[in-house]
């Protein structure tokens, strides 16, 4: 069944859904309805000789200059040309369908003027298959993301580049094998195309999936670790965390006790009062980066939903105001933000694994191997996490406080949102990599705790890190089994496997 696009209440995985699961979209019969209305009054206007931004005027330093009619659709395809100056790797397509999908649900809405059957060829080309080539650097989030949504438009022209069936294809080729017809623009259809923060949003939806995951994985991760160093329980308690009522802090703690319920190695005295903070305090240090996640969804989820375009048309008072609702400093800053709770799992994981190797800390063997100083053991896997958490400090820096201005200083201030997002989709790899670190230990350490049993939870994540990587005798290369984990953790089958075991990692 397909996904319907109606302006209103479309959900980040309903965008997930369109992207990565490749399901069908369709504009709802109101949606459409919208868009034509819309694009007469646009017509309207035009007829009587209306100045308006983008349509009859030039656009950015150059809107005093009045066009004709005939070169106000000359300029429509002219913007499509101009702004699409991007470089860089290419964005995968995933992201491209994404940003496809949360530019037809703003036009959705009824407010930019473009034709129905231009807003439909899009949704057509999500479906069929035709995904546009687009380029990682350009957009400065603000006039939206001009240069790679400039891109996207290219292929409705007959123009650009395209992946079709496998193959990169020239755009016209890639349209005509999927029997999708090229458009010839007409009225404010150049801007409609490109002033959005729609690719910002999509690559957003996207990481904020990836985000749920891995913080399901860093809490399983902690589990395990706590489990293995026969941390203290009562910190965890839930009337402790009644007192400082952060959701956030108290869905961590309630999920920590479920995971490590039954476990024998928990039950076995330990003669400790109380564990250090990297243990004690883990509901307290995950659960503000799971606040800043419903924080960033919520801002996603209102752009996603929001009108994005410039000129905004309103059909029902015959007006049109040019404005700044494309300005990305929302979205950015969620995404900043959204860099620091995610560097926080990280940091907080290459701190289990450490107290994992430490013999003093742990009261296992050092770097959880017999033999050692034959054998190092997982000794330099605690080293290449700690790379990963330094590069994630430099990451976190905020990018949209960096504005530059741009366009004769007509535009001079920008959000710098797609340079966030891109060093988000970075600290992601890297939070991956350090929890798969966190976890190869704890399995380690499980072992070594044996015959104890861990918990409901704790067991169910070893059993099946243990069906990938097997019990380390002696010292071997390590990252075969690093990579194996983490591909474990990004395939999701740990939370799944631990989730039927006790139940939803409610997050």
């Amino acid at each position: 069944m397909a996904i319907e696009l109606k302006g209103n209440d479309v959900r980040s995985t309903d965008i997930v859904s369109i992207a990565r699961g490749k399901e069908p979209a369709r504009f709802s019969d109101e949606a459409q309805r919208r868009i034509s209305r819309c694009e007469a009054m646009v017509r309207s206007l035009v007829d009587r000789g209306e100045k308006i931004y983008g349509v009859t005027t030039g656009i950015g330093e150059l809107a005093s200059v009045f066009l004709s009619p005939e070169q106000g659709l000359e300029l429509q395809r002219k913007i499509v040309f101009s702004h699409s100056a991007s470089c860089g790797d290419p964005l995968p397509e995933e992201e491209v369908r994404a940003a496809i999908a949360c530019r037809a649900n703003v036009w959705a809405k009824g407010h930019s003027g473009l034709r129905l059957s231009t807003a439909r060829t899009y949704l057509d080309m999500v479906n069929r298959g035709v995904t546009p080539l687009v380029f990682e650097k350009g957009s400065l989030g603000c006039s939206g993301d001009l240069s790679p949504l400039a891109q996207i438009a290219e292929v409705i022209l007959g123009e650009g580049q395209a992946h079709y069936e496998g193959e990169l294809l020239p755009g016209k080729e890639a349209m005509e094998r999927a029997d999708l017809p090229t458009v010839e623009l007409t009225f404010k259809e150049g801007l409609a195309l490109v002033n959005g923060t729609q690719v910002m949003i999509g690559q957003m939806c996207l990481l904020l999936d990836d985000a749920r995951s891995l913080i399901k994985n860093a809490i399983i991760a902690s589990a395990m670790s706590l489990d293995a160093l026969k941390t203290v329980m009562r910190p965890f308690d839930a009337r402790v965390h009644a007192l400082r009522p952060y959701p956030g802090q108290i869905t961590v703690a309630e999920n920590l006790r479920r995971i490590l319920e039954a476990s024998e190695i928990l039950a076995s005295p330990s003669g400790k009062v109380q564990d250090g903070y990297s243990m004690r305090c883990t509901p307290q240090i995950i659960g503000p980066t799971l606040d800043l996640y419903k924080y960033a969804l919520n801002v996603v989820e209102t752009e996603l939903n929001s009108v994005v375009d410039n000129p905004i048309f309103f059909p029902d008072q015959d007006d049109h105001i040019g404005a700044g609702n494309f300005h990305g400093q929302p979205v950015g800053i969620a995404a900043d933000v959204l860099k620091i709770g995610m560097s926080e799992l990280a940091n907080l994981s290459e701190r289990h694994a450490n107290r994992l190797l430490n013999p003093v800390l742990s009261g296992l063997a050092p770097f959880l191997v017999e033999g050692a100083g034959l054998n190092s053991g997982l000794m330099v896997a605690q080293y290449t996490a700690a790379a990963m958490v330094s590069e994630n400090k430099v990451l976190s820096h905020p990018a949209s406080v960096d504005s530059i201005s741009v366009s004769a200083d007509q535009e001079d201030h920008v959000s710098m949102g797609p340079v966030a997002i891109r060093h988000l989709k970075e600290i992601h790899r890297n939070v991956s990599d350090v929890l798969a670190i966190e976890m190869l230990c704890a399995a380690q350490a499980l072992d070594l705790r044996k015959p104890l049993k861990p918990g409901k939870g704790t067991g169910a994540a070893y059993e099946v890190i243990r069906d990938s990587v097997s019990f380390m005798e002696e010292d071997r290369p390590l990252h075969p089994d690093i990579a194996a984990v983490s591909r474990l953790i990004r395939s999701r089958r740990i939370e799944e496997a631990v989730e039927a075991s006790v139940g939803h990692i409610g997050i």
